[in-house]
């Protein structure tokens, strides 16, 4: 039994530059990147958070070097193995020709989203928990992985998104440099109402509102004459850390503003037509009657 699997140990599975490798080299080299996989989360999740946390990195600024070297000490642990089981660098070109096929064949995308994933943990355009807009869907990011970014809606619907979409499509980050950001609401009146007094209620509304920023005021914009209504638009300032908060504080304001417009007898204006009628004399109007057939 134990010459059986001392033949299987030292069976020669390939020649490389005239240096056999064995099975038990190949055991060996596969144990040793397991175990250095295993060991540096290891490190990552103990040391390395002791390490970021004493330094007061940025979160994005921690995850970049993090990942970084994570990716590092992989290769590294992935060359050491070759290494012991003396193995040549020379076999990578064998290596390289085959990703050249790869690529040739449909590897295009996974390298380009890896590469891009570098690109943005470098430049970050976005980052860990960042409200971003991408293909009409709003979202907070969670995760900037190798080959996609994991961002989740706030019906909670994770969506991965390949990296190289943030460097193809234009992307809104509505909290790159900060959590604050400008946002409005729109309200038609019937013509009539005393615009002045409008805006008066628009601002006091707004101001009364907890989550709204004093620091930029808000103010009211007279947008236009519509064909139903008087047109006003009232912005003001919020901070937010979550995508349902905006339409939380948005819904807020406009409660406010109804119960104001009704206290002053002001009338939110809905669809409505006047038909005038210009004729050169009265209008005549006649009542017959239509007798049916028996």
């Amino acid at each position: 039994m134990i010459e059986r699997l001392s033949s299987i140990w030292g069976y020669k599975v390939l020649v490389i530059d005239n240096d056999p490798v064995t099975v038990g080299e190949l055991l060996i080299a596969l144990g040793i990147i397991f175990a250095g996989i295993i060991a540096v989360r290891i490190f990552n999740r103990t040391v390395g958070d002791r390490i970021f946390g004493k330094l007061h990195f940025r979160e994005n600024t921690s995850l970049t070097i993090r990942k970084v070297l994570n990716y590092f000490a992989y290769v590294m642990i992935f060359l050491f193995a070759l290494r012991l089981i003396h193995v040549p660098l020379t076999a990578f070109a064998f290596l390289g020709g085959a990703i050249a096929i790869g690529v040739g064949f449909g590897a295009q995308n996974l390298i380009n989203n890896f590469i891009s994933g570098f690109i943005i943990m470098a430049e970050q355009p976005i980052g860990i928990g960042n409200l971003i807009e991408v293909d009409g869907v709003l979202g907070m990011v969670e995760e900037i992985g190798a080959r996609c970014t994991r961002i989740r809606t706030g019906e909670n619907i994770h969506i991965l998104v390949p990296n190289s979409a943030f460097l193809e499509k234009n992307i809104t980050n509505w909290t790159l440099s900060d959590h604050e950001i400008r946002t409005k609401i729109i309200v038609g009146v019937v013509y009539g109402s005393p615009v002045r007094k409008v805006e008066d209620l628009l601002l006091k509304a707004s101001k009364e509102i907890e989550r709204v920023l004093e620091n930029p005021e808000p103010f009211v914009i007279f947008t236009d004459f519509g064909d139903n209504a008087l047109i006003f638009e009232v912005h003001f300032w919020i901070s937010i850390r979550r995508v349902i908060e905006r339409k939380i504080i948005e819904s807020s304001v406009r409660f406010r503003v109804d119960d104001l417009f009704r206290e002053a007898g002001i009338v939110i204006a809905f669809p409505q037509r006047d038909i005038h009628l210009d004729t050169a004399r009265p209008l005549e109007f006649r009542l017959t009657e239509q007798k049916k057939n028996d």
